[in-house]
């Protein structure tokens, strides 16, 4: 039996943003810098193939200092931990050269098994070192690859077994969880709104299309209004729905 997860309360005051120097990720560590008054910031490298999104990571987070101020005195330290023997033990499209395909399982083969599990481990024993109560994550179970450990049961129970395994109450906090990708591209408009006073929602908007990285094969080279990518792989495509939904409910609301 899994408990539910609270709500982040006024006495969490700070955060630990798994964040990958992606659309989803961006948009977490945008909800979490308009919530909480400290946040840091943490990102792996698994010898995926895409490890272009590395470099991403820091210049998302250059560009969100300097674009928003506000969020800036609440941007704290980025951390980068190297994971190579994750890569070493998986034999999947994010890790070796092989074409995307699913697999008998029913899951795609871009499925890393323990990837989301070993992440949340190791971000929760680095929030309870720097003392941060609050994990954000940009799992989600409305448009997603069907990966298990992206499921609200799999965050609720982890929530449990962190906090019983380090004696410390911690709060996983998955913003995206419920919507979809549409609705990704909306909250960022609307975070980007709230923290400053004129042309808010676009920026940070378009931060994510220029600046942020989703494509599983790297690709820097090719440019789509939702951002840059190769346009057919999985990630692509989802990104690409989401745009096209964002844009078609913008252009219903005008």
């Amino acid at each position: 039996m899994t408990v539910p997860a609270p709500h982040p309360t006024p006495q969490h005051t700070s955060a630990l943003v798994l964040f990958s120097g992606g659309q989803d990720s961006t948009t977490c560590l945008a909800s979490a810098l308009s919530r909480f008054p400290r946040v840091e910031t943490i990102g792996f490298d698994y010898g995926q193939r895409h490890r272009v999104e590395l470099d991403a990571r820091q210049v998302v987070l250059r560009e969100l200092r300097q674009r928003f101020p506000a969020w800036s005195q609440r941007l704290g330290e980025d951390h980068l931990l190297d994971l190579g023997v994750l890569g070493k033990v998986s034999e999947t499209s994010l890790t070796r050269d092989m074409a995307f395909r699913m697999e008998a399982s029913g899951l795609p083969n871009t499925f890393v098994p323990g990837r989301n599990l070993l992440f949340m481990t190791l971000a929760a024993a680095l929030a309870y070192r720097r003392g941060i109560q609050v994990i954000v994550t940009g799992v989600c179970e409305t448009d997603f690859s069907g990966y298990p450990d992206c499921r609200d049961d799999t965050m609720k129970a982890l929530q449990v077994a962190l906090s019983l395994g380090m004696d410390h109450r911690f709060l996983i906090d998955t913003p995206l969880m419920w919507i979809d990708k549409a609705a990704t591209w909306r909250l960022a408009h609307e975070l980007g709104e709230s923290a400053v006073l004129v042309g808010g929602g676009s920026a940070l908007v378009n931060l994510i299309v220029e600046h942020t990285h989703t494509c599983y094969l790297g690709d820097r080279e090719h440019r789509h209004p939702w951002g840059y990518g190769c346009g057919s792989c999985p990630a692509c495509e989802l990104r690409a729905r989401g745009w096209a939904g964002f844009c078609g409910e913008d252009l219903l609301r005008a």
